[in-house]
């Protein structure tokens, strides 16, 4: 059987595909390359979401292989360390900065600090977000999750797109989630509501929705700046055993357990974006195992996904955040 076809394979049922099984039969039937083989000595990467999880097993694969990371997280205390304990063979000079990427006023002076001392960055990676149990609004009265994986990204792109295009080919990469194929494009619906309510919030489908809207934007920036220097494109990881699955969701992960990928073999293809030339020639794409997926599995979800609801999404974006990357 084809490498192609036995792709085709896993991918047609989700459970092959997601677990550790696809990724260990892909690396072999694909002949993946190392990523040891990448030297990304002279790149400065931000990474959000680093300071555990996939994002810190990305963190230290990505330090490894020389690149100067700008380790963002909302706890100061764990992002020093974090970012402490990132090996430097070229002796880079790693730097903690610190955000809840959820806090839009928090997001603009992130943003602020990069642009005023980072200027060769070539590499944004949008990998924070939480799936949260409970519905949390920020001060600005936007659902956390929504807040912290929609408006936070477009946000922080939007202020360092100058600065990435300066330094083209440059890359904004987003950890998007499997999750999303459940879920249609909604705008409207897009943040859910409290209990007693039309829609009461169910924390699971919240992070779908926010991972359907992040897949979205990704091929809206694509097509808006497709002369930019800059590409975009978003992944999803698998199923991955992380502290966050932990967290959220427990059962899920004591059934599923022995076939859940480790925290590095979540991070393998967010890392190999980063470091392949194969993504400064493709634009807008949705990866998984290192390969473009379609971004709908369902027809009731491929419905959703009109172009009106597309320029409904970025308006709400731009409205939300006050800030037009167009303009």
């Amino acid at each position: 059987m084809s490498a192609k076809l036995l792709d085709r394979v896993l991918e047609t049922p989700i459970a092959p595909s997601f677990t550790r099984i696809g990724a260990v039969v892909r690396s072999r039937t694909e002949h993946w390359t190392d990523l040891d083989d990448y030297d990304l000595t002279g790149r400065t990467i931000l990474l959000t979401g680093a300071t555990s999880g996939l994002g810190l097993a990305a963190a230290h694969r990505l330090a490894g292989l020389g690149a100067t990371l700008l380790v963002v997280g909302r706890n100061p205390a764990k992002t020093d360390a974090a970012c402490a304990a990132l090996p430097s063979p070229t002796r880079a000079t790693h730097t903690p900065l610190y955000a809840d990427l959820g806090d839009l006023a928090a997001v603009t002076a992130l943003a602020d600090t990069v642009t005023g001392s980072h200027d060769d960055l070539d590499t944004l990676i949008h990998n924070a977000g939480a799936l949260s149990a409970k519905r949390n609004e920020n001060a600005d009265g936007i659902e956390i999750t929504v807040a912290s994986q929609v408006l936070g990204p477009f946000l922080l792109t939007s202020r360092l797109l100058p600065t990435l295009r300066s330094n083209g080919p440059a890359r904004v990469l987003t950890m998007s989630s499997g999750g999303m194929y459940s879920t249609g494009l909604t705008v409207k619906r897009l943040q859910m509501s409290g209990p007693g309510s039309a829609d009461p919030y169910r924390g699971a489908e919240q992070y779908a929705r926010a991972k359907r809207a992040q897949v979205t934007l990704t091929e809206i920036w694509a097509e808006k700046f497709a002369d930019s220097g800059v590409r975009f494109h978003s992944l999803h990881p698998g199923w991955a055993d992380t502290p966050g699955v932990e967290e959220a969701l427990p059962t899920f992960r004591k059934i599923v357990g022995p076939l859940l990928r480790s925290p590095a073999e979540g991070a393998d293809t967010l890392v190999w974006l980063t470091a392949d030339d194969t993504v400064v020639v493709e634009n807008g794409l949705f990866w998984h195992d290192r390969a473009p997926r379609a971004i709908h599995r369902l027809p009731r979800t491929r419905r959703t996904d009109t172009p009106e609801r597309r320029a409904d999404l970025w308006d709400w974006c731009v409205a939300q955040t006050g800030v037009d990357p167009e303009a």
